[in-house]
């Protein structure tokens, strides 16, 4: 199960689970549309991965499979992975 988590890696902009500017990589890394486009070229920096939208979670799922509250930030920001 997808873990939904609440932010941007590389911005910490909020993400929340009904967000379609959310992408994500295998490993569930999480990006804002904007960061995942313009700094780090579609590919995660941490497994340089693709980055892709991440899938919403239907609102009558959440109660029972709730999104993750465990914010991932880098406060040093993000660079694009050797893969972009």
């Amino acid at each position: 199960m997808l873990e939904l988590r609440p932010d941007c890696e590389c911005c910490d902009r909020d993400l929340p689970p009904e967000s379609r500017d959310a992408l994500i990589c295998s490993f569930e890394c999480t990006f804002c549309s904007d960061c995942a486009s313009d700094v780090l070229g579609g590919f995660c920096p941490n497994c340089g991965g693709e980055l892709v939208r991440r899938p919403v979670r239907p609102a009558e799922k959440l109660a029972a499979n709730p999104a993750s509250t465990k914010r991932v930030f880098k406060a040093e920001g993000c660079k694009p992975s050797v893969a972009a």
